[in-house]
C-alpha cells in the first residue's frame, strides 16, 4: 500500500453534506494543515434535510455553523456552501459547471471527494447525493482545465489539479493519521445536534467510534492509524 502523494500545497475537499468530511477524511485534513497546506471545503448542500423533526429552514443554518466549527478544529478556515437542495442533488451539467468554477477559484493541486459508488458494501446503498456529487466532482476536475466545456466560466482562468483522492472506496493509497486522531474526533463532535438526533449515545462516544472505524491500521502500511483513499491522476 503506497503513501498518498503529499508534494502539494493547496487542496479542496468537495462533498455533498456537512459531516461527510468528518466521517472519513478529517484526520487526514488535520495532518495536511499541520504540514502547512492550504485546505478548503466546498459543500454542495447545507444538509438541511438531515435532522428528523427539525425543519430545513432551521436545520440548514445550524448545520452550516456546525461544519464551520468542524473545519476550524482541523485547521480549515474557508468553507463554501453551494446551496443545492439536500437530498435532491442531480448529477447534472450545472453541477459540473459549479464544481469546475469552485476548482478554478480555489486552484487546488489535490481534490478530495467522497465515495460515489452505488453501495458502501454488499447490501448497503449509498445516497443519491453522494453518488451525484462525487461523480460530478470527478468530471469537474477535467472540466476546470478545459476552456471550451463551460464557456460561461471564461472569467475564471482554467486550472488543472494533479490528483483526486476519493475517501470511502477501495483504497489504493493511504495517509498516516496516527498523530491527528484527537482533532478528527473534535471535528466530528462539532456536529453535536446532528449526532444527538441519530442516537441517544453520548456525542463524544459516537464520534470516537466513527473515527476509530475510519482510521484503523491498513494492511501493508506501517502506521498505527491510517486513512485510505482511491487515487486518480490528472495533469502531469
Amino acid at each position: 500500500m503506497e503513501q498518498l502523494p503529499e508534494e502539494w500545497e493547496r487542496g479542496i475537499v468537495i462533498v455533498a453534506h456537512p459531516d461527510d468530511i468528518e466521517y472519513g477524511a478529517a484526520a487526514a485534513v488535520a495532518r495536511w494543515t499541520r504540514q502547512g497546506k492550504d485546505i478548503r471545503y466546498v459543500l454542495v448542500t447545507s444538509g438541511e434535510a438531515g435532522i428528523a423533526g427539525l425543519p430545513p429552514a432551521e436545520s440548514g443554518p445550524l448545520r452550516e455553523a456546525e461544519e464551520i466549527a468542524a473545519a476550524k478544529a482541523v485547521g480549515v478556515s474557508e468553507v463554501e456552501f453551494l446551496g443545492y437542495p439536500d437530498g435532491r442533488v442531480e448529477e447534472s451539467l450545472a453541477l459540473r459547471r459549479d464544481l469546475a468554477a469552485a476548482i478554478r477559484r480555489h486552484r487546488p493541486e489535490m481534490v478530495v471527494l467522497f465515495n460515489f459508488s452505488d453501495t458502501w458494501g454488499p447490501g448497503y446503498a449509498n445516497s443519491a447525493d453522494h453518488r451525484a456529487v462525487g461523480r460530478a466532482g470527478l468530471d469537474a476536475i477535467s472540466d476546470a482545465g478545459n476552456e471550451w466545456i463551460h464557456p460561461e466560466l471564461a472569467d475564471l482562468p482554467i486550472w488543472s489539479p494533479k490528483w483526486a483522492a476519493v475517501m470511502g472506496r477501495t483504497a489504493t493509497h493511504t495517509v498516516d493519521v496516527t498523530d491527528t486522531i484527537d482533532p478528527a474526533i473534535e471535528s466530528l463532535v462539532a456536529h453535536r445536534r446532528y449526532l444527538e438526533a441519530l442516537s441517544p449515545e453520548p456525542v463524544i462516544d459516537q464520534a470516537r467510534a466513527i473515527v476509530d472505524m475510519s482510521t484503523g491500521p491498513i494492511e501493508g502500511f506501517p502506521a498505527a492509524r491510517a486513512t485510505g483513499f482511491e487515487l486518480y491522476y490528472f495533469s502531469a
